[in-house]
């Protein structure tokens, strides 16, 4: 199933179901699991791990070496899962000494001309739209939708279960199960149709809406409503991994939206 004018180095280790259409180059160190299909003009280079069931489509450039001027040749990775499917002209740089791999979870979308950066971890069963920009080192937890031409600052984290509004500037982490838009981005409610889809209980979603009410609408500063929301709401596993997130948060978290009279 590899078309002639294909460049494959003998190094590569390619599955028998694999399919390579023309004008494919692909390095040594390369590993691509069963039933993946690579669209011409592809460029796979050294440190590729692909999963089983992707589909990589013309023009993108996997495992290329980082946009780093710290990166010194060390030998890291791209490892993608099975069944991503990465459009045409996307761009995924392998990992730094820092963390040596940069990591696209099972059953994602990566839509055209998204570049994904050195050392970023993009969780299981999401979706980026066009021109979402990643520097180095984000990280994206499952489920999560980011809008097209969507900009994210390095070391920056998105939880799970989150949609970004599309055209958004990210600078500060945003927390699992929520909305972000509007410039500066902010909160913008929490992701209740994305988490019903995905089988959460109205009285789950409710308790989430009651922690980010605290949160994010009464008014507190961060410490006071994580003093409120522990003393106050009752425990689920939702409400840990908000609080978790929060505490664990380096750059901070998005604000709340304020509006004004001028809005």
């Amino acid at each position: 199933m590899i078309q002639p004018f294909a460049s494959i180095h003998p190094g590569a280790e390619i599955a028998d179901n694999v399919a390579v259409e023309p004008f494919v180059t692909i390095a040594k160190d390369v590993v691509i699991g069963e039933g993946t299909w690579i669209g011409p003009h592809v460029t796979i280079l050294e440190g590729a791990r692909i999963g089983k069931n992707c589909k990589i489509f013309p023009g993108a450039v996997i495992s290329a070496i980082p946009q780093d001027l710290k990166y010194k040749g060390e030998k890291s990775q791209v490892i993608i899962g099975d069944n991503v499917t990465i459009r045409e002209y996307v761009t995924v740089n392998k990992g730094t000494e820092a963390s040596m791999k940069t990591v696209i979870g099972d059953n994602s979308l990566l839509m055209a001309y998204v570049h994904v950066a050195h050392d970023c971890i993009i969780g299981k069963n999401c979706v980026l739209a066009n021109n979402a920009n990643l520097a180095g080192h984000v990280e994206v937890g499952d489920y999560t939708v980011l809008g097209g031409s969507t900009n994210f600052q390095q070391f920056v984290k998105i939880g799970r279960h989150v949609i970004v509004s599309g055209g958004c500037l990210v600078n500060k982490d945003i927390p699992p199960f929520v909305r972000a838009a509007r410039h500066p981005t902010t909160y913008a409610g929490v992701n209740s149709i994305g988490l019903r889809r995905r089988g959460y209980t109205t009285e789950q979603i409710n308790k989430i809406l009651d922690v980010y009410r605290i949160l994010y609408v009464r008014g507190y500063n961060t410490s006071t409503a994580l003093k409120i929301i522990e003393a106050d709401i009752p425990d689920s596993p939702e409400k840990d991994e908000i609080v978790d997130f929060v505490r664990q948060s380096v750059r901070g978290i998005m604000k709340g939206f304020k509006s004004t009279s001028e809005d």
